[in-house]
């Protein structure tokens, strides 16, 4: 109840926060159902991430996650040992006494991922769970799940939203049959036009040649940053809910083109044209 900014928010909601689609709270009780072990790892103290969680998802959402990690103070959760970083159990939203190892799942507060595997092993029966880490932060998340953790990483990244190409390329168009395919495969609706008049795209920029002659399109550093650390790339969860969970996604690879892994289309500054290629940088 301290500062402007949570006071505000816990006092109305519905003013800052858009509630959960249904198809995306159905697609992770399909998950669950499925034998998934599903958790929520947030940097957010543990009253916020009440707040904000019931809002959202509503107020039984704890019972959609096996496992609630909050002040994971990301991404140092998965860098520091556990000696560094415990897990601390939670008592009316207060931090208690540091635990030696985690047992089993619960709501937990800060921890490392050293840990966490090693309850993900016991609860799963394998000795090298496999997990896919969703984030929208390459700081946070995506960088240091992948290069610390060997997780499959799923970016979610808004920017694709606004910069998706309006056509489906031949592969997608044929690596699934129709039934199969997600409804953002379809019809869009408009997007508004978000894209800075300042800086221009998200993915690729125009550097002047010496002289001021000509411009060269070159990657981004968050393109590079995506194609390096990111398994796949999509605009919000609502993209993949409708999906089989059976789907398979093309993953960015170094040998296939840097739009490949990008759902449910490639921004269109990514796909060149054949007088216009873009170099490496």
């Amino acid at each position: 109840d301290s500062g402007i900014y949570f006071p505000s928010v816990k006092k109305d909601p519905g003013k800052y926060l858009l509630r959960c689609s249904e198809s995306v709270k159905d697609w992770l009780r399909k998950l669950k159902n499925a034998g998934k072990v599903l958790l929520l790892i947030t940097s957010s103290h543990s009253d916020y991430c009440r707040l904000l969680c019931e809002h959202i998802l509503g107020e039984d959402f704890e019972e959609i996650f096996d496992m609630i990690i909050t002040n994971a103070l990301k991404p140092g959760f998965f860098t520091q040992t556990p000696q560094q970083r415990p897990f601390r159990t939670l008592v009316n939203d207060e931090e208690r006494e540091p635990l030696p190892s985690l047992e089993q799942p619960g709501w937990y507060s800060q921890g490392n991922w050293n840990h966490l595997n090693e309850l993900l092993k016991k609860i799963t029966g394998k000795s090298e769970p496999k997990v896919v880490y969703f984030g929208d932060s390459m700081r946070s998340d995506i960088f240091p799940a992948h290069s610390y953790n060997n997780c499959e990483t799923v970016l979610v990244l808004e920017e694709l939203e606004v910069e998706a190409s309006q056509q489906v390329t031949t592969d997608r168009k044929d690596s699934e049959p129709l039934e199969k395919k997600g409804k953002y495969e379809g019809k869009r609706q408009k997007m508004w036009p978000v894209l800075s008049e300042q800086w221009g795209s998200y993915f690729v920029d125009g550097v002047t040649g010496l002289e001021g002659e000509g411009e060269t399109q070159v990657y981004t550093w968050c393109t590079n940053n995506i194609n390096t650390y990111s398994t796949i790339a999509i605009p919000s969860l609502q993209a993949i809910a409708d999906l089989p969970l059976d789907h398979k996604f093309p993953r960015f690879c170094p040998d296939k083109p840097r739009f490949t892994g990008y759902y449910p289309r490639p921004p269109a500054a990514l796909v060149p044209r054949p007088s216009e290629p873009i170099t490496q940088e």
